[in-house]
């Protein structure tokens, strides 16, 4: 194909042997090979490319394109240009099979066009190129991420200039090509998890709130209903009623699992520091909302505290959803009528909290699966007992976050104990 035609195809590979290069250009080139696999970020990547490799091309405007939905579309991601208005903008994006990229991504290798507003006469229908010389750009040259042959995006150097690109150009991107590559499908990925958890954080803290009142309400008419309010009932009734309330209690606990899980998880959470009174403001009332629980499973209380009284920096509203947590764990999995004793120490890098109960414990293999998200111990004592893993998950991040550290230990068939340790005063 002639070089004074608009758009020029290169359909083979070129040779990149270093000793093509002059000195400087194989240093700049070399530098952005070290660099761009270093870059903790997607932005942070294609901001370094963009500054970097406009000493080697004639570059006002770099775009990143991934392609989507199994290959049948091209989606713009990213873009930066030395000029204001950007029209082709991320967000971007057109069928693969009714664009001119589609012979780009078949043959894999890059395009250069020589006069995007001679192209556009070409192909009036191209909206892309029509937002291009909107923008004033007259010149690119796009090049197909790929990795391990496979087609994963497309990058766009443009220039306000007609004709800026040579073969020469093509020559310096497959120098880089690979790498680049590489790093940018990585980066991807990691911005695509990274946004699906935060859509799956979203969702379960919505859904979780929009259960929590409804399923509390049910409770409340239930025990209306049972304890009589309404008018007597046969006991078969009141029976069948507690059942349910019970069900109800357990999805209760469920919702608030899920809604401190979310909280946790939704990216801005952060220590509101107090002074509190350890016992008296966390401790006590974590423990007065499971005493029902307790009692409910005839278990023995006991108080082991050092201190009658400790003040202490943490975030009370936090630290109070770990001791929950924990002594509603102790209960749940303690034996019918067994001692559930909570302990109190200040020691001298803060203070510590424990919570031991008698029963079935577990087998030392199996303590690492404590404190992963959904996760349960797999023994058949505690198989019996309905639950997610949520609650020590959450409690593990609360107190990493206070800049303590939580642990587990156990004697299979006899007991088991978690403690918190937080450091005092707080990191900074």
């Amino acid at each position: 194909m002639p070089e004074s035609h608009p758009v020029l195809h290169f359909l083979h590979t070129l040779q990149t042997e270093h000793e093509h290069f002059p000195a400087d250009e194989q240093a700049i080139l070399d530098r952005i090979n070290q660099k761009i696999a270093a870059a903790p970020t997607l932005d942070n990547l294609m901001d370094f490319l963009f500054d970097t490799i406009r000493d080697l091309y004639p570059c006002d405007r770099i775009g990143l394109s991934f392609i989507e939905d199994d290959g049948r579309r091209v989606a713009a991601h990213w873009t930066r240009a030395l000029y204001e208005p950007i029209h082709l903008k991320k967000g971007y994006s057109e069928d693969i099979s009714q664009s001119s990229l589609h012979t780009v991504l078949e043959s894999g290798s890059p395009r250069i066009i020589y006069d995007l507003e001679e192209y556009l006469q070409e192909h009036p229908r191209s909206f892309s190129s029509s937002l291009l010389v909107k923008e004033g750009v007259r010149s690119s040259l796009t090049c197909v991420l790929s990795v391990e042959g496979r087609s994963v995006g497309l990058v766009f150097l443009s220039s306000r200039t007609p004709r800026s690109y040579t073969p020469y150009h093509v020559q310096l991107w497959q120098a880089i090509a690979e790498r680049l590559s590489q790093a940018v499908e990585k980066a991807w990925r990691i911005e695509q998890l990274t946004a699906a958890n935060q859509a799956y954080t979203e969702m379960l803290g919505f859904v979780s709130h929009e259960l929590k009142n409804p399923v509390a309400s049910m409770i409340t008419d239930a025990r209306v209903l049972s304890q009589g309010y309404m008018g007597p009932l046969d006991p078969k009734h009141v029976a069948k009623l507690e059942k349910l309330i019970k069900k109800g209690e357990y999805l209760l606990d469920l919702v608030k699992n899920y809604l401190d899980l979310a909280r946790v998880e939704g990216g801005d959470l952060s220590l509101n520091r107090k002074t509190v009174e350890l016992i008296a403001e966390i401790v006590e009332p974590a423990v007065d909302i499971v005493l029902p629980q307790l009692q409910a499973k005839h278990q023995v209380l006991e108080r082991a505290y050092s201190t009658p009284s400790l003040a202490v920096e943490v975030d009370p509203s936090l630290l109070k959803i770990v001791m929950v947590n924990l002594v509603g764990n102790a209960s749940k999995y303690g034996n019918e009528g067994g001692i559930l004793r909570v302990r109190v120490e200040k020691n001298a890098s803060g203070f510590l909290v424990g919570v031991y109960n008698e029963g079935p414990g577990w087998p030392p293999e199996q303590r690492s699966k404590l404190f992963r998200k959904f996760s349960r111990l797999q023994t058949p004592e505690l198989q019996t007992q309905k639950g997610t893993g949520v609650g020590l998950y959450t409690s593990w991040r609360i107190v990493l976050l206070h800049g303590g550290r939580v642990d587990a230990h156990s004697e299979l068939g006899h007991w088991a104990e978690f403690t918190m340790e937080i450091p005092q005063p707080l990191p900074s």
